[in-house]
């Protein structure tokens, strides 16, 4: 790996995004120079074992203590593990673990030392991402928008399309590919649309002892409650302006709301809640995208995929269907503002997270010597 970071011309980046659906470490390289990207290259996964999840979750909604120490130590050294297996990389885009998210209070906390991981990984490493947005008046999130208008370029849209990351919490990208650069007012609309996996996954574990409902089996059997649904639409986030963000753990209350049900009627109702959110998210767009590709775990859940594609009014698709990986986008996304930071260059606007002027959060970290 490099040891220094070139200012200029096309990079090797290496990405990693531990998110919120806690399922694991991915970790993929893109060839960019940070406006436009130029190829991509290897990508790698490391799961979190049953044991790993529980130190996460016990994390969640920490701002400090020995439980996000103990976050913190166990994500580095499982980045380390998968991230030192790549050859000829030049800098390294770290997101770290977030464990806790409330913009206008708190903060934001990604769990993780990039300077440690500098050392170990002998290899330039950027982040701490959100902390600069959320200090100017952003939401700190999404971050990934400035890359999805680097992947709308790249799959040569002509009209406006919305990227929609399925995570532990959905998050929708408008990108209209008309403009040439991400932070021209008018490009980019982001904002969180709502929890997705997060909460159909709690309820596994907690019931099943799964980790997720696989390939949506447990919900396709089950039936929509209906006035569960209503009571979710009717929370206060639905009817705010984006751009908006949420914590994993915002609507944990969402749980109690099926609580009564059977594990396939309380799995079809959370599925339907994720798909409710984004279809009334839709309701902000500008106009109306050319079509939506989904990424993140949500995409491999044909009852969530079905769902959204009844609710919305243009093409719902996977966004393998346009030549990009959608186990890796994330972390695809961090290598590409992984250059962005290390060259200065803005990595959120008032677009995409609400801060006050463009900004390019982070922080580089070199190996000592």
């Amino acid at each position: 790996m490099s040891r220094s970071i070139s200012k200029t011309g096309v990079v090797r980046a290496l990405g990693a995004m531990s998110g919120t659906s806690l399922d694991g470490v991915d970790a993929a390289v893109v060839l960019t120079d940070g406006e436009r990207i130029h190829g991509f290259g290897d990508s790698g996964y490391r799961s979190y074992s049953d044991e790993e999840r529980l130190v996460l979750r016990a994390g969640l909604g920490q701002w400090t203590g020995p439980e996000v120490e103990a976050v913190a130590r166990l994500v580095e050294a499982a980045h380390v593990q998968l991230l030192s297996g790549f050859d000829d990389v030049d800098l390294v885009g770290f997101h770290g673990q977030t464990l806790a998210h409330a913009p206008r209070l708190q903060g934001t906390l990604q769990a993780g030392d990039g300077a440690a991981l500098a050392e170990q990984l002998d290899c330039p490493v950027v982040w701490d991402f959100r902390s600069d947005d959320v200090s100017m008046g952003g939401e700190g999130a999404p971050l990934a928008p400035f890359f999805h208008f680097a992947c709308a370029k790249w799959i040569g849209a002509e009209e406006p399309v919305c990227f929609l990351n399925l995570g532990g919490v959905g998050n929708l990208t408008y990108v209209d590919p008309r403009f040439e650069s991400p932070e021209t007012p008018g490009a980019l609309l982001a904002f969180d649309t709502g929890p997705a996996n997060a909460p159909v996954n709690d309820l596994m574990q907690a019931r099943l002892g799964k980790p997720m409902d696989e390939g949506g089996l447990v919900a396709m059997s089950g039936t929509v409650e209906t006035g569960a649904l209503e009571l979710f639409l009717a929370e206060p986030y639905f009817s705010r302006m984006p751009p908006k963000s949420l914590d994993r753990n915002d609507f944990s209350e969402m749980i109690g709301l099926v609580q009564e049900l059977n594990d396939a009627d309380a799995a079809a109702t959370l599925t339907a809640m994720c798909a409710a959110g984004v279809a009334q998210g839709m309701q902000h767009c500008p106009t109306p995208p050319s079509r939506v590709l989904v990424t993140g775990g949500g995409r491999d859940n044909p009852v969530l995929m079905e769902m959204l594609s009844v609710s919305l009014e243009c093409p719902v698709v996977a966004i393998e269907e346009v030549g990009l990986d959608g186990d890796m986008l994330e972390a695809q996304a961090f290598a590409h503002l992984a250059v962005r930071v290390a060259r200065g260059m803005p990595t959120s606007c008032p677009g995409t997270t609400g801060v006050s002027a463009c900004v390019g959060g982070g922080i580089v970290s070199l190996p000592v010597g």
